[in-house]
């Protein structure tokens, strides 16, 4: 089976937490992507992610996932670690993964301080753990939403699934060379570090949706912060592309890894102000629902509501 943990799994990993240290300002805890430890008078902020698919670019999501987190939780991605299994000792997969991942590193302004790598012949792909670190002064959780507040999302939903449906399936899609390039092309949107440091002035709550896609973020947002965000779908954007590909493979644009996009909520009286501010930078950003106060914390889409994680549609592409 692929994808993460159960419910009841995950507390049991969550409970067990080692020593108790008092910098410690956000440790383990459902829907938390980021961990926070206060050093001097400022945060330092740490995140880890391991991916083993989307293996054409794999290096490039690597690095971005991991620094997504962090930004997400209003810190400036500075060191990256790297831990790389390769299954066998081809040379050209070395090559393309590391030289992806100092693109991307440079790219952000992010130094890659270490990590280990070994051959692992029971892996049938390759497969990278990133541990990304930044500096904040403020930590952004996944769970601060209140009620009241306007759920926003930048660029749109699948923009990471999308770029991987071009690449990782592209012989089984029916399309032109210049749909899938562009498609593919997504991949150069990963990255959500802009947006973040323009929302974190305003954010309650910011969260980088990957595995699930924006409804598994927004599933992971609710129960973190105790509420319910109720979703109008026709606001949510989606790409021509992504409403495309993911048609011609039958899975849902909402419910595929959404890397690229970026999950925030704002109190009503800055809304304006946080989507015209993302606008001076180029980011395009929509409103695409409301927190509400709920004993029963979920995602109500439509009516429709969703209160437990979703497995991501891509999955079963794979199996």
């Amino acid at each position: 089976m692929i994808g993460k943990l159960d419910p009841e799994v995950l507390a049991r990993v969550l409970s067990r937490t080692g020593a108790r240290d008092d910098s410690v300002v956000m440790g383990p805890q459902y829907g938390e992507d980021a961990a926070a430890m206060r050093v001097g008078d400022r945060l330092l902020v740490a995140s880890s992610d391991p991916l083993s698919l989307a293996e054409e670019r794999l290096g490039t999501l690597a690095v971005h996932v991991a620094c997504n987190d962090v930004a997400a939780s209003g810190a400036d991605p500075r060191w990256l670690t790297n831990v790389l299994f390769l299954p066998d000792d081809d040379p050209d997969t070395l090559d393309a993964l590391t030289t992806q991942m100092d693109d991307e590193a440079r790219e952000l302004g992010v130094a890659i301080v270490g990590g280990h790598s070994e051959y692992t012949p029971a892996l049938e792909r390759p497969m990278a753990s990133m541990t990304a670190m930044g500096l904040a002064d403020e930590f952004v959780p996944t769970g601060g939403a209140r009620p009241g507040d306007r759920v926003l999302l930048t660029k749109g939903a699948g923009i990471e699934g999308t770029a991987v449906l071009a690449t990782d399936f592209r012989d089984e899609l029916d399309f032109s060379a210049d749909l899938l390039g562009r498609a593919e092309g997504f991949f150069d949107e990963i990255s959500v570090v802009p947006e973040a440091r323009v929302l974190r002035e305003s954010a309650t709550a910011m969260h980088d949706p990957t595995e699930g896609g924006l409804v598994n973020g927004m599933v992971e947002m609710a129960s973190a912060s105790g509420v319910r965000l109720d979703i109008d779908r026709s606001a949510v954007p989606v790409r021509e592309e992504t409403t495309e590909l993911c048609a011609a493979m039958g899975v849902d644009p909402l419910r595929i890894f959404g890397s690229g996009a970026l999950l925030a909520t704002v109190p009503a009286a800055e809304c304006d102000d946080a989507l015209a501010a993302l606008d001076a930078e180029g980011v395009p950003a929509s409103e695409i629902g409301v927190v509400d106060e709920s004993d029963d914390p979920g995602v109500a889409i439509d009516g429709e509501l969703v209160r437990e994680a979703i497995r991501d549609d891509l999955y079963d592409l794979w199996e």
